[in-house]
């Protein structure tokens, strides 16, 4: 039997605006980064004063803002590592 020679790849360059999109991409990634950051800061600040006065629900408060904005942090630097393991596996499949 005759074997079909079918090659299928994604055309990247199709999509108009391809370097925008990028550029907006990475501009967002790096607002969130910094608004992830700043919120580190000020909840860390909140922990350590509500701890320090013996105010339970600032330093509840303090401590759920680092886990969250460490988890933002996290799932940002995750997501653009998830889409360039996905863009290079493109290819292949």
């Amino acid at each position: 039997m005759p074997t079909l020679a079918v090659t299928v790849f994604p055309d990247f360059d199709a999509v108009g605006g391809r370097d925008l999109i990028l550029e907006v991409l990475g501009a967002l990634l790096t607002i969130v980064l910094v608004a992830a950051v700043l919120s580190l800061l000020v909840s860390a600040i909140l922990w350590a004063l509500g701890s320090g006065s013996g105010n339970y629900r600032l330093a509840e408060t303090g401590r759920v803002g680092v886990l969250v904005s460490l988890g933002v942090a996290c799932f940002a630097g995750a997501g653009a590592a998830w889409m360039n393991f996905l863009i290079d596996l493109g290819p292949t499949l």
